[in-house]
């Protein structure tokens, strides 16, 4: 297994992912923006943890790239949303579009909360949603406001589908979050890379690479957040405009 992510020769759907990271970086270094909305997320982190009794239905890093596909298929169907919501087809959802979206979709949330969302995911500081940060958006306000608004608000969100793809997103995190402190911490990110295979151990410059794809603002934590946006490149959510960019 020498393919694995923890080994020398890394998964492949990993090894554009630094070059990538690296030109939002820059963009990271004002952390109280999102100190509000990844509090909210590591409280979350934490009582689904608990409420999981430490229970995963993963057991390694490769049963979770083994999904990829899966994870693909059912983000699908959020380009049609996106695209609704892109009232002037620019390619991207202003604020002000956003929150015709979270109406349409009958969240209550505050407009601070919005706002919250919106630049908590606006990474390049763009003033506006691209599509990879729309999914990012819609699978957090799923996450923090569902204990607080509307009993059924899963279901409004989209179809079952979507839902279990979210839910078990969430449950890739829960596996690497071996504290069960509501974020990822270095050695239990190496561990679960290096675990699968012990004899196969990666170098441990290939294991601080994986860790530092996700930690942006190299503070050692990496939040619901930060992985979500790592997660999604892996998966290969946005190859085209990946593709345009890197013809430029």
């Amino acid at each position: 297994m020498k393919d694995t992510v923890g080994s020398a020769q890394p998964c492949p759907v990993f090894k554009s992912l630094s070059n990538k990271v690296g030109s939002l970086l820059c963009f990271c270094n004002a952390p109280k923006k999102y100190r509000r909305l990844d509090s909210k997320l590591e409280t979350k982190m934490m009582e689904l943890k608990r409420s999981s009794s430490g229970q995963s239905k993963f057991r390694s890093i490769n049963s979770i790239i083994l999904k990829f596909p899966r994870f693909k298929e059912g983000l699908k169907e959020i380009k049609g949303v996106f695209e609704q919501f892109d009232e002037d087809s620019n390619g991207t959802i202003g604020r002000d579009e956003l929150k015709k979206c979270v109406k349409k979709l009958q969240f209550h949330v505050k407009e601070e909360e919005i706002d919250d969302l919106f630049d908590s995911c606006d990474v390049d500081e763009k003033e506006g949603i691209q599509f990879n940060e729309f999914i990012v958006l819609l699978c957090l306000l799923y996450l923090v406001m569902d204990s607080s608004s509307s009993s059924d608000n899963t279901s409004k969100i989209g179809s079952p589908e979507l839902e279990a793809t979210f839910n078990t997103i969430v449950e890739a995190f829960l596996f690497l979050d071996k504290g069960g402190d509501g974020k990822l911490h270095k050695k239990d990110v190496i561990k679960a890379l290096n675990d699968e295979c012990p004899s196969e151990k990666s170098p441990s410059h290939v294991t601080r690479t994986r860790f530092k794809e996700m930690d942006w603002d190299r503070s050692g934590n990496v939040s619901f957040r930060q992985f979500l946006f790592a997660f999604l490149d892996w998966v290969g959510i946005d190859t085209d405009d990946e593709t345009h960019t890197t013809k430029r």
